[in-house]
């Protein structure tokens, strides 16, 4: 998912290029706008984080690009191409070293394994069976 700094810092376009250049094959995109429900079922797994209110309150402040990519091993080469969470901790050339601007506004979200990958999917796609 391209999160609502990177849309709004019109960085969605250089982000899906690393992706795709990556080896990454986008088989569903979509621009959508969470609502503050929506964002919260999202990020459900955060309840009872200290930072879950304003994570919730950010993910649904602007539009969002979500995207079901597939590749080989797909997961872990993703995380490593979007960086640390932190993109001051995050290496060079990653995505988030190049367009996030803090650790709340990291640019993207990626799946952490094929089992959230296949939840967090089903939650902006429904035909998913032909992916």
């Amino acid at each position: 998912m391209i999160k609502p700094d990177a849309v709004g810092n019109k960085h969605t376009g250089a982000i899906l290029d690393h992706i795709i250049k990556a080896g990454f094959e986008i088989v569903a995109m979509k621009y959508t706008k969470l609502s503050n429900e929506q964002a919260g079922n999202f990020y459900a797994v955060h309840k009872e984080r200290p930072f879950y209110g304003d994570l919730v309150k950010y993910m649904s402040s602007g539009t969002i690009v979500a995207a079901v990519l597939r590749k080989s091993n797909a997961v872990a080469d993703f995380r490593k191409l979007i960086g640390a969470t932190d993109p001051s901790k995050a290496e060079e050339g990653t995505i988030r070293k190049l367009y996030a601007t803090s650790i709340e506004a990291n640019a993207v979200h990626g799946s952490d394994s094929d089992e959230n990958a296949a939840i967090e999917a089903s939650f902006f796609f429904s035909s998913l069976e032909r992916f």
